[in-house]
């Protein structure tokens, strides 16, 4: 599962030789890790972590990649803490809480194994995927050849940068993207 395809870029810049297909593919990874940092991982990939808890335990913690789709393995890092069979556990993919069925507590240190991501692409981050491509892929062409089949448009008049990103990502990316955006507090 791609989160965009060469294809699916092709078909958004209406290219149909396999050309550039090569440096396009640049282009098509680019926009992943561009994306990824605002609304957390799509694709879904294998996480480890380790979880360091207090002395007394807590009630739950929190995994640090969102969405959260299911845990793999809760294991113990000390000999002196346990570990957790997952089907004794929950978590809450979208917050990544997870906490015990039984409602005690959680001790470790851990180390947490899970699915993040969301299973399959959403139609709205895949579109846009596909708008900055083909904001991104105009570079190609210089100022006076921005041509409408290229994706020539006025996306590019952007009033000032988005935190850190300059001007590679156009507000109505960031406005496809916000329902999927990240709370504040995940890093």
């Amino acid at each position: 599962m791609a989160l965009l395809t060469l294809d699916e870029a092709k078909q958004q810049l209406n290219i149909t030789s396999s050309t550039d297909d090569a440096e396009l593919q640049v282009y098509v990874d680019g926009v992943t890790d561009a994306i990824e940092a605002h609304v957390g991982p799509v694709e879904n990939r294998e996480v480890t972590e380790l979880h360091d808890l207090p002395a007394g335990g807590a009630r739950a913690l929190v995994l640090r990649q969102l969405p959260a789709v299911s845990l793999g393995s809760v294991s113990a890092v000390l000999d002196s803490s346990p570990g957790y069979d997952t089907g004794a556990l929950d978590v809450d993919g979208p917050t990544g809480v997870v906490r015990r069925l039984d409602g005690g507590r959680l001790y470790g240190p851990l180390r947490i194994t899970y699915t993040a991501g969301r299973g399959t692409v959403p139609s709205t981050i895949n579109l846009a995927a596909r708008i900055m491509v083909q904001h991104l892929w105009r570079t190609q062409y210089g100022a006076s050849r921005a041509l409408p089949s290229v994706g020539g448009g006025d996306d590019t008049s952007v009033s000032e940068p988005i935190s850190g990103w300059g001007y590679a990502i156009p507000f109505r990316v960031l406005q496809l993207l916000e329902p999927y955006k990240l709370p504040p507090a995940v890093m």
